[in-house]
């Protein structure tokens, strides 16, 4: 597996999109595996002022479309998500979380990403499961 891209690079990508709007910090990226950090605060609640579970799914889905991204040469493929799936196992009302993803498969047009959310004192949170299509960008002259 070849890492086409650093936590800086990986991180400059995501300016001015939700995962920045959300906090969405990468802090480790190696082939194969990504670390992100996603701060709980007022953009990542619900009203009753724990972590909601759309944002940890956003979270999961952020972390395995980077990790695929990485593994790419993002100038010839997209990366797409197309299927997610996540089990909720635990709450927190912490500082921040931290999602884990290691790639499970790495077909040449498909890859399949588990993530696991913890909150800092290591509690699991979330299993996730994440599906990314790779598709080749078409040369605009063909």
């Amino acid at each position: 597996m070849t890492q086409l891209l650093t936590v800086e690079e990986l991180n400059n990508l995501c300016k001015s999109t939700m995962i920045e709007h959300l906090g969405i910090e990468f802090t480790e990226l190696s082939a194969g595996r990504v670390v992100a950090r996603m701060p709980i605060d007022g953009r990542t609640i619900q009203p009753m002022k724990r972590l909601h579970g759309g944002a940890i799914m956003t979270l999961a889905e952020s972390a395995g479309s980077a990790g695929s991204l990485a593994l790419v040469d993002y100038s010839k493929f997209q990366v797409l998500g197309v299927e997610i799936s996540g089990s909720h196992v635990g709450s927190t009302s912490g500082d921040y979380v931290l999602a884990e993803a290691i790639i499970v498969h790495q077909g040449a047009s498909s890859h399949v990403w588990e993530i696991h959310v913890r909150d800092i004192k290591n509690t699991l949170l979330s299993v996730c499961r994440l599906t990314n299509r790779i598709i080749p960008i078409k040369n605009k002259a063909e």
